[in-house]
Formats: C-alpha cells, sequence, structure tokens
C-alpha cells in the first residue's frame, strides 16, 4: 500500500505524516509546494515538489510514483482570505482538486478528499452526511463545489469532512483555537471569544487517524469526522485556561456581531459521527483529552 499524501507540511498533513510512518504495510510518499519541514525530524522520508494547481505536474508525479492512495489535504483554508481573493481560493480549492480527481481516476488510485463543516449553512447543526449543503461563504462554496467534482469521479473516492481542527505542528505559522487562548493568556493578554457559534472540535491526530481508516478500508462515500462535544469557542477558552491554569478573567464573553470579517460564519454545525464510528472504526478523543495531548506535546517540543 502506497500512499501520497498533498499539503504534508500542514498541521494534518504533519499528524498523518508521523501515524502512516507507524504502519508496516504502508509507504510514504508526502508532498507539498513548498521545501518540506518535516526533513529535519524524518530524514528518510521519501518527499516530492508538487503543485496540485498544475495538472501537467500532477499527472507526472503520480505516474512516476503510482501510489495506491492518495488523501488530499492541501488547501487554502483562510476564510476571510478566500472572501477576499476569490480567484486564488478557486484555484486553490477547486482547480487543484479537479486536477487529482481526474489523474487519481485514471489511474485508479482511491482518492481522500479532506472537506469542512463550512459547506452547511449553520442553521441545524450537529449534521449528519445526509444534511443538505447551503454554504454562506466562499471558501465553504469552493469546498462544495470541490466536493461535487470528487462526487462526479469515475474513480474510487471518500470525502473525509472536519470541524475546527487543532493541533501541535513542527514550524508551523499557523494558530488553533486551543494554541491562540493558551498563548495569549499566557502572555496576560485580554482576549474576545464567540459564544453564539457551535462547533465539534477535532484533534489533528483522530482527522489524521481517520483518513488513515478511510484509505486503509478504501471505503466510499462521504464521513463526519470531528469530536461529538458540541461547544462553543468560548466555552472551549474556558477549558483550555483551566487546563493550563491561566486566568480565566482574561476571557471576554462576546457574539459574533463584536467582530468585522469579510466571511460569514455559520452559527451552528458541527457534526454527527455516528457512520464514521460505526463503519470505519473511529474513535476520537473528548476535548478534554485532546487539550491533554496538546499539552503533552508543548512540553516535548518545549524540552
Amino acid at each position: 500500500m502506497k500512499i501520497l499524501l498533498t499539503g504534508s507540511n500542514g498541521l494534518l498533513g504533519q499528524k498523518l505524516v508521523a501515524l502512516l510512518r507507524q504502519q508496516p504495510e504502508v509507504a510514504v510518499v508526502a508532498t507539498s509546494r513548498g521545501a518540506n519541514k518535516l526533513a529535519g525530524l524524518y530524514p528518510d522520508l521519501q518527499f516530492r515538489p508538487l503543485d496540485v494547481t498544475d495538472a501537467a505536474q500532477v499527472r507526472r508525479v503520480l505516474a512516476q510514483e503510482q501510489p495506491t492512495h492518495l488523501i488530499h489535504t492541501a488547501a487554502l483554508t483562510n476564510v476571510d482570505e478566500c472572501e477576499l481573493n476569490q480567484e486564488a481560493c478557486w484555484l486553490q480549492n477547486v482547480t487543484a482538486v479537479e486536477n487529482l480527481v481526474l489523474a487519481c481516476a485514471a489511474q485508479n488510485i482511491h482518492l481522500t478528499h479532506v472537506s469542512t463543516d463550512f459547506v452547511f449553512s449553520g442553521e441545524a447543526g450537529p449534521l449528519s452526511e445526509e444534511a443538505e449543503p447551503g454554504p454562506i461563504n466562499f471558501y465553504g462554496e469552493s469546498k462544495l463545489a470541490a466536493e461535487r467534482l470528487v462526487q462526479a469521479s469515475a474513480g474510487r473516492w471518500a470525502i473525509a469532512r472536519t470541524v475546527l481542527v487543532y493541533g501541535v505542528a513542527h514550524e508551523y505559522g499557523r494558530t488553533n483555537i486551543v494554541l491562540w487562548v493558551r498563548d495569549s493568556l499566557r502572555a496576560g493578554k485580554a482576549i474576545k471569544v464567540v459564544d453564539d457559534q457551535w462547533r465539534t472540535p477535532t484533534l489533528a491526530e483522530d482527522l489524521a487517524q481517520g483518513c488513515w481508516l478511510v484509505a486503509q478500508q478504501a471505503a466510499q462515500g462521504i464521513y463526519h469526522l470531528s469530536s461529538d462535544e458540541l461547544l462553543t469557542p468560548y466555552a472551549m477558552a474556558l477549558r483550555v485556561a483551566d487546563y493550563f491554569g491561566l486566568d480565566r478573567s482574561l476571557i471576554a464573553r462576546v457574539n459574533a456581531h463584536t467582530f468585522s470579517q469579510p466571511a460569514r460564519r455559520p452559527a451552528r454545525t458541527g457534526f454527527l459521527i455516528d457512520k464514521a464510528r460505526r463503519e470505519l472504526g473511529y474513535r476520537p478523543h473528548t476535548f478534554a483529552e485532546g487539550i491533554g495531548v496538546v499539552g503533552e506535546q508543548s512540553k516535548t517540543a518545549a524540552g
């Protein structure tokens, strides 16, 4: 079994590299548009530069590597950036997927495409895989368009949707809900956190595990991969403060109207994960356990 990963420098990509390297039956090919950030951690990791928006390059690399499976994690996920730069968003999130779908179908490669809760309007979470999509921002529109391309593929495919991913990554510039709250409070900085949006936060290791289970079983269809705890960011922030022994009085409870953002956010998403539990054997951490994983990894990184 040979798995090619796109976006191996990202948070999910890094967790997948770590997980798949532990599977004796799996050969891993890591790809990213930039230089390999994991070279220092895994000197023997097979890495290929790959720009997934370049159709010819996609066809060439897949033909040369001949993977049996491809897990597509690369995407433009900054929601406001997608709203403001829609052409760049479409190129990264839709055109790239079209390139991969066509190449995978032509070469009989099982494709796992990672998608998002933002394909939904946010009126009725938590949501099952059968819920009707209805994005309210351009990022969600681009990810739904990509899902449609995958679903129309003549090849073998699965879509793994997820929600609000958090975790610790190596040489990774972006933050997430857990790290942002922890680092802000450690610095004595007051923060405003919304209490009128609902999500089922996802530990990056759990998402990697779910994607591996999909690929391992060559599963077909849509799977929701997250935790099963529906929480507001404000509730999450309080739990992070308590775990790290930080001052929760620095956390101000606000609503979404407090912020002026280019892209609208869905109010209530979150996932029902019964299908993934039943068909894949997916078993995510609780949010409390996930914060603990982040805490332990942060100690290791600091040491």
